[in-house]
């Protein structure tokens, strides 16, 4: 795997494969068992892989404490990203949950425990609940780096110009700057493209994608009569799906037969060619295998066209109408 900077305001290496863990245990009856989890974290780490991304969120707190003791002995090589605003708890009061300063302190104390760790690496705001003040938010991520429990703040699932403005406002205040976004990203969910990604690399913001494989639908298995997250967890399947997924799903497996490679190896190849870090989320060593194998996969300039040309998503307004504004002014000029 490359290790490339996260964004411009970080000094951090990333492997262009982050190791997603929302699945990385056995409280939702469906992820690995104790063992094959530490085999597959172990796998990650020894093909060069160092980002691992959890959240208090994932799997009721399972996630973390899992991701803890397998990284135990190799903390320092590690990466760390987690998240809060979401919660463990399954029905939290009033003032455990959403995005406010009181939920962060609280949160990342709780995080740290189970992580077994004194600090992470990349702290994310999970879900932006659009009531907590930007500078409260950006002023909370400060505080928490210089007390040493984080390395760097960033946000998840937020508006840009929520994103934006509390970028801005770290910067304008010398708190420490907001270094990273996480959004979902895949051929089949590209509506980041129309704000959150010019945004984030204006500012320049590291962009971590989650969802690349479209909780399974672009590896084609669903088209065989598999399951997986889409048929055993559909609650957590938040793609959407504007019924172009057959052209789109078409277009990745004639790819790959030209490659002789698996589908979802042409779907992760592509997300990192758009200069994203997909978050992979096997359950199996044998999927992560696969999964790693898509960062040595090179597709064409022609394959990234059609690819493109199959999932584009449209701009909307005022995207749409300024460029035809533009292209009227240049073709009078």
């Amino acid at each position: 795997m490359k290790h490339l900077l996260l964004g411009t305001r970080t000094g951090l290496h990333v492997s262009d494969l982050v190791l997603g863990t929302a699945l990385l245990g056995r409280a939702a009856g469906y992820g690995p068992d104790p063992d094959t989890a530490a085999r597959i974290v172990r796998d990650y780490l020894d093909a060069g892989g160092n980002a691992i991304d959890t959240s208090d969120a994932y799997l009721a707190g399972e996630s973390e404490r899992t991701v803890g003791a397998c990284i135990r002995d190799r903390r320092d090589d590690v990466v760390l990203i987690s998240k809060y605003g979401r919660t463990p708890r399954s029905q939290p009061g009033p003032a455990a949950s959403g995005a406010a300063r009181k939920v962060m302190v609280q949160s990342v104390e709780a995080s740290l425990r189970r992580l077994g760790t004194d600090r992470i690496d990349v702290y994310l705001l999970h879900l932006d609940d659009g009531i907590a003040p930007v500078d409260e938010l950006a002023r909370g991520f400060d505080d928490l780096v210089r007390a040493g429990k984080i390395v760097h703040g960033g946000v998840s699932n937020m508006p840009a110009w929520r994103a934006a403005a509390i970028t801005a406002t770290a910067d304008a205040r010398g708190w420490s700057p907001i270094a990273a976004l996480q959004v979902e990203y895949s051929l089949l969910e590209r509506t980041a493209e129309r704000e959150l990604l010019p945004m984030a690399r204006a500012l320049g913001l590291g962009v971590l994608g989650y969802s690349p494989l479209a909780s399974g639908v672009l590896t084609a298995k669903y088209r065989a009569g598999e399951r997986g997250r889409a048929t055993e967890r559909p609650a957590t399947v938040f793609h959407a799906d504007d019924g172009r997924s057959t052209q789109i799903l078409d277009a990745v497996v004639a790819v790959a037969a030209e490659l002789a490679a698996p589908p979802g190896q042409v779907a992760i190849a592509w997300s990192i060619a758009q200069g994203v870090f997909p978050i992979i989320g096997p359950r199996t060593p044998e999927q992560l295998a696969d999964n790693l194998a898509a960062a040595a996969l090179a597709l064409s300039p022609s394959q990234l066209v059609r690819l493109d040309a199959s999932s584009r998503t449209l701009p909307g307004y005022p995207h749409e109408q300024l460029a035809r504004h533009r292209a009227a002014h240049t073709a009078t000029a």
